[in-house]
C-alpha cells in the first residue's frame, strides 16, 4: 500500500509539471493582495462611549456620527478570523472625528500605538504627564507597556480631525511607558519620496529622525503629484501593508492593481511596488485641498 504522504507528493509534482505558474509561485513567495475600502468593517459608536455629547447638525460637520472609524483588522465589535493582523500590524483605524469630539481617557497595555495625523489637529493627554497637539504629517507615538492612560481630542470647533492609528505588536511585553511626537522635518519632507516616519529602536533616533518602536517595522509617508511616480523597495523576508490615504494611484510591479482612497495592499518580498497615474479624489468628509496621492506603508519581517 502506498502511504497516503506518497500520493499527496506524487500528486504535488505532477501539478508542478503541468502547471509552470504555480511552480514559480512556490520559487518566488513574493505576492500582493488587494485590499478594497468596501471590504473594511465601518464603525460610528455612540456618543456617550467615549464621553461625548449628542451629535450635532451644523455646517462644519462633515459626518452625522462624532466619529466613523474604518476597521482594517478585528477591532472592538468587529471580528473577522481572516482579519486578525499582519505581521506585527495588529490594529490599523482609519478614524474620522467631527469638531470639539474626541475619544475620552481610556487605558491601554502591552502595544506600541503609532497615529499618523492626515488632516486637522491631534490633542494628546495622558497619565505620564504629556500633552501635545500634533497636525498634518505629524506623528504621535506610545509604548503602552504596563500600562498608561490617554485621550486623544479634536478640540477645533470647526474643523473635522482624520488620523490613521496603528497597533503594532512589541517585542516584548512589560516595558515601561513612553510617548513622543514628531512633526514634518520639512513641509516638502513628503513630496515624491519616503518619509521615514518610524523606526525600530535599536536604530538611531532622533527628533529630526524617525520616532523609536519596540519592533521590526517601519512606517513611511509619500506624496505622489500627478504625472509623477514612486518606488518602494521590498527586501526578501519582509512585507508590507499599504495605505492608499488620500487621492488614487495604479501600482505595478510586485503590487499590480488600482488603489483609491482607503483602498490598501497586502505584499510580499521581494520585489519592487511602482506607483503612478497619481490622481486626486474628492470627498465629502474632508474638504482640505489633497496631493493626487497620499500613502502609508507599514514595513515589517515575515511572520
Amino acid at each position: 500500500v502506498v502511504p497516503a504522504v506518497a500520493i499527496l507528493a506524487q500528486a504535488m509534482l505532477q501539478c508542478l509539471r503541468l502547471c509552470p505558474a504555480a511552480a514559480a509561485a512556490l520559487a518566488d513567495p513574493a505576492m500582493a493582495v488587494m485590499v478594497p475600502a468596501q471590504s473594511l468593517f465601518v464603525s460610528e459608536p455612540p456618543p456617550h462611549m467615549f464621553g461625548n455629547g449628542e451629535n450635532e447638525k451644523k455646517p462644519t460637520w462633515t459626518n452625522g456620527n462624532w466619529l466613523k472609524s474604518r476597521f482594517h483588522f478585528s477591532f472592538a465589535e468587529y471580528r473577522d478570523s481572516k482579519r486578525s493582523s499582519f505581521g506585527v500590524l495588529r490594529v490599523m483605524n482609519d478614524d474620522l472625528v467631527q469638531p470639539a469630539r474626541g475619544f475620552g481617557t481610556h487605558p491601554h497595555r502591552n502595544m506600541e500605538i503609532v497615529t499618523y495625523i492626515v488632516s486637522g489637529q491631534l490633542t494628546h493627554k495622558d497619565s505620564m504627564g504629556t500633552e501635545e497637539t500634533l497636525g498634518r504629517g505629524s506623528v504621535q507615538f506610545m509604548t503602552a507597556g504596563t500600562g498608561v492612560r490617554h485621550s486623544e481630542f479634536n478640540h477645533d470647533p470647526e474643523k473635522p480631525l482624520r488620523f490613521v492609528q496603528m497597533w503594532l505588536m512589541p517585542n516584548r511585553s512589560g516595558l515601561k511607558p513612553n510617548y513622543g511626537g514628531r512633526e514634518p522635518a520639512a513641509p516638502t519632507e513628503r513630496d515624491g519620496r519616503w518619509a521615514h516616519l518610524a523606526m525600530p529602536v535599536s536604530s538611531k533616533c532622533s527628533p529630526d529622525k524617525p520616532v523609536p518602536i519596540n519592533c521590526d517595522a517601519n512606517i513611511y509617508a509619500a506624496e505622489i503629484k500627478p504625472g509623477a511616480a514612486l518606488e518602494f523597495q521590498l527586501e526578501a523576508g519582509r512585507q508590507a501593508y499599504v495605505l492608499c490615504v488620500e487621492g488614487s494611484a495604479t501600482a505595478g510591479g510586485l503590487g499590480a492593481g488600482k488603489l483609491g482612497r482607503h483602498d490598501a495592499m497586502q505584499v510580499v518580498g521581494p520585489g519592487v511596488i511602482s506607483f503612478s497615474d497619481a490622481k486626486p479624489v474628492g470627498s465629502t468628509e474632508i474638504r482640505d485641498p489633497e496631493p493626487g496621492c497620499h500613502l502609508l506603508v507599514v514595513e515589517m519581517s515575515q511572520r
